[in-house]
């Protein structure tokens, strides 16, 4: 392995894989502007697979601006002034009078939400209850829009990058990063180095409030239109009480109807500087070269000196257990949800070997099925599906984030079973991790399955980086060389007492979902001294 000599103290990691003597090598450095860049080495293929991560999630949001850490992930490809139109001049001017047009949007908006407060009007989204003046308004933007179109030169971006033979070009966002990706031939990477660096030296927010409705309908595709979908926000919102994990990565609606470009360009200004963004480079490189590069192009890009604010708010203790009982038109299920530990704690891998256990699918990095135990051999499913033929299915899976996680039980009943009846089972299973904790051959087999995962996961370029982002999202390189080895450590006592510390039945949020239309579903059902009543 060839480590450069020109780099000024870069951290260098080996990560051995499964004990063999092939090795991982890792380069970190900082440019001068603080954008950190994290580099592996490899020349299987011609290949990079690249990405940049700026540590801004909806975590980072507030009442008011929900969603706009997701609306990010679709402006920032958009374009800048060199990309994505064929008049900027225009398309700034155009973006400008958008910007009035919609101040005086929300003046009448202002009006409306006042009128709806006093029970004036039922819905102030309701069409009919517009003002002429926001209909003359909405109108104006409106023709603005389409002109703006007209100069819009759609997907410019992955045009770009096909042409140069790229593959993959997207984005993905959640509570506590946004991720850019793509694949590059490895002679291509100035191309990349200039054109991601120019969208975020110089990005143009255009059909910025064209895209809050692209938005608005995506949630309602793949969140109100899905069975079930408003209820899990709901059971998420009531479960995380304090914690910005209380809402949805897709926002609020009212939020993403209402989020202004000034609003934006502020959260640009505090998240997207480069000393809260990481890039990640994998495969054919050579690590000075791509410092030296990086430094021409990303460096130029000025720090935010404020830096990024702190989440300070911590979530609470839960004082007592709660209940949702829903109606929806799905298949009749139980879930139950337990706060627990963010993805660094020292307790978050005997979770998820208690979830494996349990559940029969390792965790890792709240991913399910990372290994190879299938369902069957965990002991829900033995015990509720196999052998008292009460469920069609039944999981369990610890999820690790930056602020906090949660540790779910599932189950679906065999048709004429009410889920209720299953939920005692359910809390039987962890009783009795509790009181007999696990077997050696249950652990081991977990440690095992979730090492295969681990380490399949770095078998490719894309793996490689999809992991690396993982780890950065949630904590540090150092934390993704020590996985291994905090995975080999678990103890028998350590799932034990996990058990015994988190799954408390204070901590226990209940999920009941029945069918629409079917029988109604209560209270569970439970008398004196029947068998996992509480976990203590």
């Amino acid at each position: 392995m060839r480590i450069p000599g020109n780099l000024t103290a870069p951290a260098l990691m080996l990560v051995a894989l499964g004990g063999t003597a092939q090795s991982l090598p890792i380069v970190e450095k900082t440019l001068s502007n603080g954008m950190r860049l994290v580099m592996v080495e490899r020349h299987d293929q011609p290949t990079l697979s690249l990405g940049w991560m700026a540590r801004v999630g909806s975590a980072n949001e507030g009442p008011g601006i929900t969603g706009l850490a997701h609306l990010f992930e679709h402006m920032m490809f958009k374009g800048t002034r060199t990309i994505g139109t064929t008049d900027a001049r225009r398309d700034a001017e155009l973006n400008a009078l958008q910007d009035k047009v919609q101040a005086g949007i929300r003046t009448e908006m202002s009006v409306l939400r006042e009128k709806q407060r006093r029970g004036e009007i039922a819905d102030m989204m309701d069409p009919k209850a517009r003002t002429p003046r926001l209909q003359q308004l909405l109108g104006e933007f409106d023709a603005l829009v389409k002109e703006q179109r007209t100069l819009v030169v759609k997907d410019e971006m992955d045009k770009i990058y096909t042409q140069a033979g790229g593959t993959g070009l997207n984005a993905s966002t959640s509570q506590d990063r946004t991720f850019y990706i793509t694949g590059l031939p490895s002679n291509k990477l100035e191309l990349w180095m200039w054109l991601e660096s120019d969208r975020l030296a110089n990005p143009v927010f255009r059909e910025f409030y064209s895209e809050r409705d692209v938005i608005l309908e995506e949630r309602r595709q793949t969140l109100e239109s899905r069975p079930g979908g408003l209820v899990g926000e709901a059971f998420n919102a009531m479960t995380w009480a304090a914690s910005p994990y209380h809402w949805e990565v897709i926002g609020w609606p009212s939020d993403i109807a209402q989020v202004t470009r000034e609003a934006a360009n502020a959260f640009f200004a505090t998240y997207y500087a480069p000393n809260n963004i990481t890039a990640i480079l994998v495969g054919d490189l050579d690590p000075a070269k791509t410092v030296a590069l990086a430094e021409r192009y990303f460096g130029r890009i000025p720090a935010n000196p404020k830096g990024v604010p702190e989440i300070t708010t911590l979530e609470p203790a839960q004082p007592a257990e709660q209940r949702m009982l829903a109606e929806v038109e799905t298949t009749p299920s139980i879930q139950m949800e337990f706060k627990t530990v963010p993805a660094v704690h020292r307790d978050a891998p005997a979770l998820q070997a208690l979830a494996g256990i349990l559940g029969g699918a390792p965790m890792f990095m709240g991913r399910p099925g990372a290994g190879g135990m299938r369902p069957p051999t965990g002991r829900l499913n033995k015990a509720l599906v196999l052998e008292q033929k009460v469920a069609t299915s039944a999981s369990a899976f610890a999820r690790g984030q930056k602020l906090g996680g949660t540790f779910t039980l599932r189950a679906t009943p065999v048709p004429g079973t009410p889920p209720s009846d299953l939920e005692a089972r359910l809390v039987a299973e962890v009783d009795r991790v509790v009181k007999e904790g696990v077997t050696a051959e249950e652990l081991a087999r977990f440690q095992k399955a979730s090492k295969v995962g681990f380490y399949g996961r770095l078998e490719s370029n894309a793996g490689i980086r999809e992991t690396l982002s993982s780890f950065l999202a949630t904590g540090t390189l150092q934390d993704f060389q020590d996985a291994p080895r905090r995975i080999e450590a678990i103890t028998r006592e350590d799932v034990q007492r996990v058990a015994r510390q988190y799954l408390v039945r204070n901590a226990r949020n209940v999920l009941i979902t029945t069918r629409k239309g079917g029988p109604p579903e209560g209270m569970p059902r439970r008398r004196p001294g029947q068998p996992g009543q509480e976990v203590k």
